[in-house]
């Protein structure tokens, strides 16, 4: 224990040290504007910041993209913070210790003061306002523009990034986590590429300081060396203009090269993963041709009297010889490529199968002809990807459940305008769409037809017609829904789901499902799967209420319903049973909203007996006299369209041992039929029956 908690404080220790570090630096920078430093500390924080701008310069160059060096519009702050106080520091140990000779502020002033412009102080003014130009004027102000425009162009285009991120989500091409990491890649690209514009704004303050500090340094110099130190203004102007040209030249340098690395930084262009060397050896210096001819050049110019011609014949003679260099190397190459592919076909029909060969079956499907690939083109910003993202988000929030993502491709074998649905490989649905065009469906009660191509809505079966765009509002006064090219494909693709959502829920969707309620209610989950049931009769559970459209959002209703009954039955039919009796109220409300009367149809009291003695023992309806059997579907059937055609649901309300055979058996009469179970109905609720079924007339 005591090692562990040695081992603790010296972790909390070292990471309080690195907390510490940045707001330490910071604070010993602004303190080098008020205390004053010894010569020997100037030398060290000036060879500091030589290092380190060293170092920025050799990090940009090295790195593969901009984001990589995220931190420089911070450290380019602290940098040029760091040049200030250091001038501050040095100017108030030269105006104070001038007088006494060359090396009064240090060994390093002393040297870019001297050994650089070779002691002469009118040398050295030029060449400072030469650099300080250079990096105020070209250097900074282009590399402040090229960030400007970049970080410009980079939120113009991020609504366009975005809506790529999603078309791949959407898609399947990218998860979740690949999607989330990619918006935040394309904010802090924008982020960086503003906080480079305005630290630019710095440095071209720090050119503008240095001129000014060096003029201020100077006159004060010259007035303190004269007035206070009775030296001769000579003396004073060569004493006081040295050490001044000195600091700034070891300040100005180093701004120079974190400069030229900020234009580095902000000019690499392409993201592969390569370096600015690799990049500049490539594509300079990577054509033969280009270096042949410039060679030839060279040489011609070489030969002409008068001209050095000893270097220019030496460079033409240089870049000759890696031209053919480069040449020998590409012939190599090619000479490879040609040989290898004899071996290497012969080694494929080799090959055995292998389960790479085997691929997996898309879960949905959506296929689409030529002519409808603008739709679903990511680069078009095509408008049924949104629609199919909204789709799933809306299944989700009604079903309950994430389905999986639908994979989009084109098939040139479909017609032009053709689509096609599938689902694991099978084909579901399929229909026609027109680009350009609108979809006017008639509802039943239309005032007039329309000229156009006549079809059939492809979600619901409804006549309907092909209309141009400028006869929309005309059908929308004669009563028809119109809808685009987009709509009919997306609401078919809706339809489509929402039939076949049994179907979808696999039990790596159920797993997800309950991993999702787990992460709220963990016990609730882990005293039911795999304590009391499997999996896979949790899935079959939730398959069956999907089948008959019951959407399992009330997650936790079931769960505990399930872990209720589990001990008593194992039978996922008997636990449907029980979940949908849980779950009455909220069935019965999705089918008569408010708490309006039920107006429902019903079973022949001597018709209820007979069934019952006829699904006796679990006999299945197939154990029904088959006339009786017609009968009852016939008769269904009719119950069930005169109850939509006045508007109200078709609902037949049986006993509970009868519900679950008679809902299965009775989907042939009327794909709409809900069959509820008396035990499901709440007792708040009025029924009113309005049709039997079985009566004699």
């Amino acid at each position: 224990m005591a090692t562990q908690s040695l081992a603790l404080d010296s972790f909390l220790a070292r990471s309080h040290l690195r907390q510490l570090g940045a707001p330490v630096l910071i604070i010993a920078i602004l303190s080098m504007m008020v205390l004053p430093l010894p010569t020997f500390a100037l030398d060290v924080f000036f060879t500091f910041n030589i290092a380190m701008a060293i170092i920025v310069l050799l990090v940009s160059m090295y790195v593969m993209k901009p984001l990589d060096f995220s931190v420089f519009p911070t450290v380019l702050l602290v940098t040029t913070l760091l040049r200030l106080s250091l001038n501050v520091a040095s100017t108030r140990v030269v105006l104070i210790e001038g007088h006494t000779g060359p090396d009064a502020a240090g060994k390093v002033i002393e040297a870019f003061g001297h050994f650089l412009v070779g002691g002469n102080y009118t040398v050295g003014i030029v060449v400072f306002v030469i650099l300080t130009l250079i990096n105020f004027v070209v250097i900074t102000k282009g590399a402040g523009r090229i960030a400007e425009v970049t970080a410009r162009f980079t939120l113009d285009a991020m609504p366009g990034k975005q809506m790529a991120i999603d078309a791949d989500l959407n898609a399947g091409l990218i998860g979740e986590d690949e999607a989330r990491k990619r918006r935040a890649g394309i904010a802090q690209e924008a982020d960086f590429y503003g906080s480079m514009d305005g630290a630019s704004k710095f440095v071209r303050g720090d050119a503008v300081a240095g001129i000014l500090i060096l003029v201020i340094n100077i006159i004060g110099g010259l007035i303190i060396g004269v007035v206070q130190h009775d030296m001769e203004i000579g003396q004073a102007a060569k004493n006081y203009t040295l050490l001044t040209i000195g600091d700034g030249l070891v300040a100005q340098i180093p701004a120079l090269i974190i400069s030229t690395a900020a234009g580095l930084v902000v000019t690499r262009v392409g993201g592969d993963e390569r370096d600015i060397g690799q990049q500049v050896g490539d594509q300079v210096f990577g054509n033969p041709t280009v270096l042949v001819l410039t060679a030839s050049i060279l040489g011609i110019l070489g030969l002409i009297p008068g001209m050095p011609n000893m270097v220019f014949l030496l460079l033409a003679g240089a870049l000759g010889g890696l031209a053919w260099w480069m040449l020998q190397k590409q012939q190599v190459s090619a000479a490879a490529e040609a040989v290898a592919p004899a071996p290497v076909a012969a080694q494929q029909e080799s090959v055995e199968a292998s389960w790479a060969d085997v691929a997996p079956v898309d879960v949905l499907g959506l296929e689409v002809g030529y002519r409808l690939i603008p739709l679903v083109d990511r680069g078009m910003d095509g408008e049924l990807l949104k629609r199919i993202r909204s789709l799933r988000k809306k299944f989700a929030q009604e079903v309950g459940f994430l389905a999986a993502p639908v994979h989009i491709r084109d098939n040139l074998e479909l017609k032009p305008n053709a689509y096609r649905i599938s689902l694991k490989g099978v084909e579901i649905g399929a229909g026609e769409a027109y680009p350009g065009m609108h979809l006017a469906i008639n509802p039943g009660r239309v005032a007039g037809a329309l000229p156009g191509t006549p079809t059939i809505d492809p979600a619901f079966g409804l006549p309907a017609v092909w209309i141009e765009p400028t006869m929309r509002e005309q059908a929308h006064a004669l009563g028809y829904t119109v809808v685009d090219a987009g709509t009919v494909i997306a609401t078919h693709l809706n339809h489509v789901i929402l039939s076949h959502a049994a179907e979808l829920l696999g039990r790596q969707e159920a797993q997800s499902l309950l991993d999702h309620i787990a992460a709220e209610s963990p016990r609730l989950v882990e005293d039911l799967v795999p304590k009391l049931l499997s999996l896979s009769v949790v899935q079959r559970v939730l398959q069956n209420l999907l089948e008959e459209a019951v959407n399992i959002r009330d997650m936790r209703t079931i769960i505990e319903t399930l872990a209720e009954h589990a001990p008593r039955s194992q039978d996922p039919v008997e636990l449907t049973s029980q979940v949908r009796v849980a779950l009455g109220r909220s069935i019965v409300q999705q089918l008569y909203p408010g708490n309006a009367e039920i107006q429902v149809m019903a079973l022949e009291p001597g018709l209820e007996r007979i069934l019952g003695q006829a699904l006796a023992g679990g006999a299945d309806a197939g154990g029904i006299e088959p006339g009786l059997a017609d009968t009852l579907l016939r008769e269904t059937a009719a119950a069930a369209a005169r109850q939509e055609e006045v508007g109200l649901p078709a609902v037949l309300l049986v006993p509970g041992q009868l519900r679950w055979l008679l809902s299965r058996f009775l989907r042939r009469a009327s794909p709409n039929l809900k069959v509820l179970a008396n035990a499901e109905i709440p007792d708040s609720r009025t029924i009113k029956v309005t049709a039997v079924i079985g009566a004699k007339p």
